[in-house]
């Protein structure tokens, strides 16, 4: 099994770059004096969890229950469901308890808190629970200096839960490339997070974990006092957002799809592989950006960069590699059919979960598969 025979479209990880881009985000973080905890949402593998795991991460995030119940089944005990829950998903979260899960879950309002305080007392489960903070206007999340966030707290607290602490995504992070902006937003993703949890104990509750953490702020925190845990995801892979974001480079990008030349449009500049919008996804995030790479950016089978190409257009399963900027008379001749490349994702959260399994890339000529999980 290699590059020119595997069946495609194929997600392939590159096993080194992905350890690497582990291994710095790690060393970054322990430089910083923070528990690292992964958001494994973006790989949903769990060799890719191991590995992160081995590195010196200590618990992980997930995005659904589903995930916690695979990552748990599979030896994985620490972890945060950061998601908002809905009170009907609270009795899969208790039963995860009851097996021996450390779950924690999140809520952000006092009715959420409530009505999980009111499963707690009828059904005498000890939620763990993170009380969200809304740091830079991105999503959800409750104000730092919001009047009810001691409401929140209390609500949690009488119904028999335990307040874990407070937790924290700065998403509008993604949205900037100006270094400076990051570090300013990364403070203010700390700051605002520590104020929280500052008022939480000020009104006699226990706060023990303050928890933040995007890629952009997480790569470009400079201090992080009164954190003590971190949750990145995509940092794994990375992807062209964060290359425009300014958190990586091309190089540095571990996930790419692997494409088969299929036909041409030689009058329009066109080559046609058969990885369409169900291989790349449907997200275009770098179209809100200086640099648009249309639906990825093409590379040789090696995985090198070829400047000015894109998949400028996708359908279902076509894609539409063109010249960014110009018309490609001999585009045929530079992709003839039957040809390869690789693609880089815009998202690779989003890419990954168009497949089942990845292609990991451990060294050239060995290639091992590794499945996903999926479900919520």
């Amino acid at each position: 099994m290699d590059l020119n025979t595997l069946a495609t479209p194929a997600a392939i990880i590159d096993v080194p770059r992905m350890q690497a881009n582990i291994n710095r985000m790690q060393t970054h973080l322990n430089q910083l004096g923070v528990a690292f905890r992964p958001h494994v949402k973006t790989s949903k593998c769990l060799q890719v969890a191991k590995a992160q795991e081995a590195a010196g991460a200590r618990g992980i995030t997930v995005s659904t229950l589903k995930e916690a119940e695979q990552f748990f089944a599979a030896g994985f005990k620490d972890i945060t469901y950061a998601v908002g829950i809905a009170e009907a998903k609270l009795p899969q979260a208790a039963d995860l308890m009851r097996r021996g899960c450390a779950l924690k879950i999140i809520t952000d309002s006092e009715e959420s808190a409530r009505f999980i305080g009111a499963f707690s007392r009828t059904h005498k489960v000890n939620f763990s629970v993170l009380v969200e903070i809304d740091t830079d206007g991105h999503r959800s999340g409750v104000l730092p200096e919001a009047q009810e966030l001691p409401d929140i707290a209390a609500a949690l607290v009488s119904g028999g839960s335990t307040l874990a602490g407070v937790l924290t995504h700065a998403g509008s992070s993604y949205d900037y490339s100006d270094q400076d902006v990051l570090i300013n937003l990364a403070e203010q993703e700390r700051a605002g997070c520590v104020r929280a949890a500052e008022r939480l104990r000020a009104a006699g509750y226990e706060c023990p974990i303050v928890s933040v953490g995007s890629t952009p702020t997480a790569t470009r925190a400079q201090t992080l006092t009164g954190v003590n845990e971190v949750r990145a995801g995509v940092y794994v892979f990375f992807d062209l957002v964060m290359r425009n974001v300014g958190v990586c480079t091309l190089d540095d990008i571990a996930l790419s799809v692997l494409a088969t030349v299929i036909g041409h449009q030689k009058e329009k500049g066109w080559a046609i592989v058969d990885a369409g919008w169900m291989a790349m996804s449907r997200d275009r995030g770098t179209a809100r950006h200086g640099t648009d790479f249309g639906y990825g950016q093409v590379c040789t089978l090696e995985g090198t960069p070829l400047p000015g190409y894109t998949v400028s257009g996708a359908n279902q399963e076509h894609g539409i590699i063109s010249l960014t900027g110009g018309l490609d008379s001999a585009i045929a001749e530079r992709f003839p059919i039957g040809s390869r490349v690789r693609i880089l994702p815009n998202h690779a959260c989003a890419t990954g979960a168009q497949f089942p399994e990845y292609h990991a890339l451990v060294s050239p000529g060995n290639i091992e598969v590794w499945p996903r999980f999926y479900g919520w």
